[in-house]
């Protein structure tokens, strides 16, 4: 712990906890074991980090949101184990909506990136440098988002999912797919993603054939669907593909 660091009375610090120097620790601040804090951090009240994350110079986490009908309600930033935090990203805590943001375990969010309030991500998700999210979106579980991509408020982006990098994200994106182009389109599953991540060749034939009902036959979303519900086997990937169109609020890309 830095000589120069700023902790508020009230934060435990875990034996194995580094603090670099000018960086800030309010109170009401939940540290775990092994978490690593370089220069120059702000970690505003009510932040709550899991085990051996990293923070890197200038990231400032718990701020609160850029949402003018905020009204100082105590609300939360949470964020998980093993996740990296590089320079300058910037988090921001939840609204009275859902009272928290949150960060899920194992996710890399590279320099300049920016978090809004009330938005979840899950486990694995990487934000390539200077992504913008807007508030209440939901990324799920090992999701890639290209460098650069501003992602409108309220969208969701399935798991699995590859967003390229520069892309406009605003309507929702199904879980397993690659999706480039402006506006945003389909542009074939995530077949790489999938491979690294031990799906299996059937698997992936599997998703791929769903898509196709989806993207490449003459029905429309409605009637794919349908057919896709008559048909799924009860296969776990078709029936989340099935699940999050039929839950989508923005319509999906």
């Amino acid at each position: 712990m830095h000589s120069t660091s700023i902790i508020d009375k009230s934060v435990k610090i875990p034996h194995n906890t580094t603090i670099g120097p000018y960086s800030i620790i309010e109170s009401d601040v939940s540290l775990g074991e092994g978490v690593k804090i370089a220069s120059n951090v702000l970690i505003k009240s009510g932040t709550i980090i899991g085990n051996n994350s990293e923070f890197f110079s200038g990231a400032i986490i718990g701020e609160k949101p850029q949402d003018l009908k905020y009204n100082n309600e105590k609300t939360t930033v949470e964020i998980g184990d093993n996740s990296i935090i590089r320079e300058y990203v910037t988090i921001h805590k939840g609204t009275k909506d859902r009272k928290i943001t949150k960060i899920g375990s194992n996710c890399l969010l590279m320099a300049y990136s920016h978090v809004a309030h009330d938005t979840f991500l899950g486990d694995d998700v990487i934000l390539s440098n200077n992504v913008q999210v807007g508030g209440h979106v939901t990324i799920e579980n090992n999701v890639i988002i290209g460098g650069a991509t501003p992602i409108h408020q309220f969208c969701k982006i399935g798991e699995y999912a590859f967003v390229g990098g520069g892309y406009r994200v605003v309507q929702d994106v199904p879980p397993y797919i690659k999706a480039m182009g402006e506006p945003l389109k389909y542009f074939g599953i995530n077949s790489v993603g999938l491979k690294r991540n031990s799906f299996s060749e059937d698997i992936i034939s599997i998703i791929k054939k769903a898509y196709r009902v989806i993207y490449r036959s003459e029905h429309n979303i409605l009637q794919a669907i349908k057919i896709l519900d008559e048909n799924s086997n009860s296969k776990l990937e078709v029936n989340k593909i099935i699940n999050f169109i039929k839950n989508s609020n923005r319509g999906i890309i």
